[in-house]
This record gives C-alpha cells, structure tokens and sequence, in this order.
C-alpha cells in the first residue's frame, strides 16, 4: 500500500560540518529526518535518541531541550540559504534583472539540495519561542530585505513593472519553499532545470524581459 509522504526526500542532508561534528551531528541528523518527516511535534527526544543510536541523557549533554535542537536546525538551514542567495546576488553584476535570476537560483538551490532542512527550518520555525527564534528571524529578514532591495532597484531603473514589491517577495520566496516538498531526484527536471524555470518565473512576475547573459552562478 503506497505511503502518504510530507515530501519526497527520503535522505536526510545535513551541511557537511555538522554531519561530522560528532555525537551533536548525528543528533541533529537524526533529529532532521523525524522532525521532517513526522513534524516537531510527532517526534520525542527518545525517538531522536534511538535515531541517533544514543540515549536520552546524551541529546542534553549537548542539547537543553528538543526546542534547542529544533532551533539549531533552523538557524542553520536560515543561514545557509542567506549565505547562499547573498553570494550569488554580490557574483552577478548590477543588472536587477541577473540579480534576481542569481537570487532565484541560489533559493531553489537550496531547497533542492536540503530538502529536509528547508523543510523543518521553515514549517516548524513557529514552534521556537521568542529567544530561542530571534536569531533565525534576523537571518529571514535580511533574506526578505535583500530581494525586496533588488525589485525596488528593478522598479526604480524601469526594468520591474509590480503592483506591489512585498507581494513579488512573497510570491517569488514562497515558490521556491514549495519546491522542498516535491523535488526528488527522480523527478523529470533536473535541479538546475527547476531552478532555470523558477528564475523564468520570476521575472516574468516582475515583468522584465530576461537580462543578457544573465545565467546561473557558478559555485
């Protein structure tokens, strides 16, 4: 009988320097694979301790709490989406319009190559109380500000035409979120086809004819 999946992936896919940092990676690998799968809320700490092949008392040596370790998961899988649409936007030039392809592409990027993280970092980032969430939400508004920034520029030189920027930054975010959940590498595109198509999207939603040259980043 099929099995009715929150999303595709099968794998959890940490970065590689928390998957080999011990007793605490495979923690949060663990931790990863059931809170994607199951939700924050349908996963103990005894299931992430069995997970994990370690016992209870373990997770907090190195974690206080299971909110602890949902938060380290989500501030990481934030900062390397930030990291990732940043360095791609700062590679591609001044034109808005290979700003936002770059932008787009390094955002798809990210969520075809960690699905799971993508997935937790964003649907269960509700969960973290105030203090426990603060650093996160730093890194999803400058995210949010860094596209919002490109549009107005793109709206300012002519090349954007959008009724209103902060529906464009929902719009094109929220697209690339939703990829997470379906992208498989069974799946007929490629990951570099999705993100191309995603990128197309963009700016047609913006209404700007694509830039010259205006190609995914390498890196």
């Amino acid at each position: 009988m099929a099995v009715n999946r929150r999303l595709a992936a099968t794998t959890a896919r940490l970065l590689p320097g928390l998957k080999e940092s011990g007793t605490s990676g495979r923690v949060l690998e663990a931790a990863l694979k059931l809170f994607a799968e199951r939700g924050y809320a349908g996963a103990s700490v005894r299931d992430v301790a069995a997970a994990a092949g370690v016992k209870a008392a373990t997770i907090y040596a190195h974690y206080p709490s299971k909110e602890h370790v949902l938060a380290e998961l989500c501030r990481v899988g934030h900062e390397e989406q930030y990291r990732g649409v940043r360095t791609a936007v700062l590679d591609s030039g001044g034109d808005p319009r290979a700003q936002i392809v770059a932008y787009v592409h390094a955002h798809v990027d990210f969520h075809t190559t960690y699905p799971m993280l993508a997935v937790v970092s964003n649907s269960e980032l509700h969960v973290l109380g105030e203090e426990l969430g603060a650093a996160t939400f730093v890194l999803r508004r400058q995210s949010e500000a860094l596209m919002q920034d490109i549009i107005t520029r793109g709206m300012d030189s002519g090349h954007f035409h959008v009724r209103d920027r902060w529906l464009a930054v929902a719009a094109i975010g929220g697209m690339g979120l939703r990829v997470a959940y379906w992208f498989s590498p069974d799946y007929k595109l490629s990951a570099e086809q999705v993100a191309e198509g995603y990128a197309e999207f963009s700016l047609r939603l913006l209404g700007a004819a694509p830039a010259r040259g205006a190609a995914k980043p390498r890196g």
